[in-house]
């Protein structure tokens, strides 16, 4: 029996199959979501707006998790993004801001976050979920955090991919 809790996953696809995939998705019946970002192209004659995958190789599925290895079939699917040795679960409101900002603007960029030393920065997940924390280090694909708690500061390594730049440095 499918649980009736459905949540939003990344599946990571085949380079330029991010439309196939999600028509895939789509026809087995998912709710998939490839956000399209539509941009100017210039050829030798002409200017032409076309619609482009905003992100390269990745597609949303919203589906339950025992329907993973219905995705995972799907011609074009590499394989789901992995968060702690498990699929990635991608926040509603995450998926209805990328739909919002994509209605209202064209041409959008999607550009690395810039970590550096003394960037405030918030937690996203684990135990120290939501504490506020200072840049200390960035290594490669961590980076080394203090957070200055009841008096204390603790430093800790985590996953660049677990942390927000805060709006006001």
């Amino acid at each position: 029996m499918l649980s009736d809790k459905r949540n939003w996953y990344a599946v990571y696809t085949k380079p330029r199959w991010e439309k196939k995939v999600y028509g895939r998705l789509a026809e087995i019946g998912f709710e998939a979501y490839c956000p399209l970002n539509r941009v100017r192209k210039k050829w030798s004659d002409r200017l032409k707006w076309v619609e482009e995958p905003l992100f390269k190789s990745y597609v949303f599925v919203k589906m339950a998790e025992e329907e993973a290895a219905r995705v995972r079939i799907v011609s074009g699917v590499v394989n789901f993004v992995y968060w702690l040795g498990k699929p990635a679960i991608i926040r509603n409101k995450e998926i209805e801001v990328i739909h919002k900002f994509l209605s209202e603007y064209d041409e959008v960029q999607v550009l690395p976050l810039e970590l550096r030393t003394d960037s405030r920065i918030t937690i996203l997940q684990g135990a120290l979920m939501d504490k506020k924390a200072i840049v200390v280090k960035v290594l490669n694909n961590k980076v080394r955090v203090v957070i200055e708690s009841i008096g204390y500061s603790l430093v800790a390594t985590i996953d660049k991919s677990n942390v927000i730049l805060n709006g006001n440095h």
